[in-house]
């Protein structure tokens, strides 16, 4: 699918294009890493929010956020 970066996205049509569930979408949202618009109780995505995902250098700084996340919850845990 391609992502045109002057179209809106739904949630579930995002959570496609990036093969990630939707916990892990909702997760990437509430860290600021990707931007939304919430409209009632319905997110919307801009496509350049998207392509900025995509992106290498986001994505470094999506796994970084991502394992001390997974650390902080493995701290908890032990």
């Amino acid at each position: 699918m391609e992502v045109n970066g002057k179209e809106i996205y739904t949630l579930e049509e995002t959570q496609n294009i990036l093969k990630v569930s939707r916990s892990t979408l909702l997760r990437l949202i509430k860290k600021g890493l990707i931007k939304t618009a919430k409209i009632g109780r319905q997110y919307r995505i801009w496509g350049t929010e998207i392509l900025h995902v995509m992106s290498p250098v986001l994505e470094d700084k999506i796994r970084k956020k991502y394992y001390n996340g997974r650390r902080w919850v493995h701290k908890e845990i032990d």
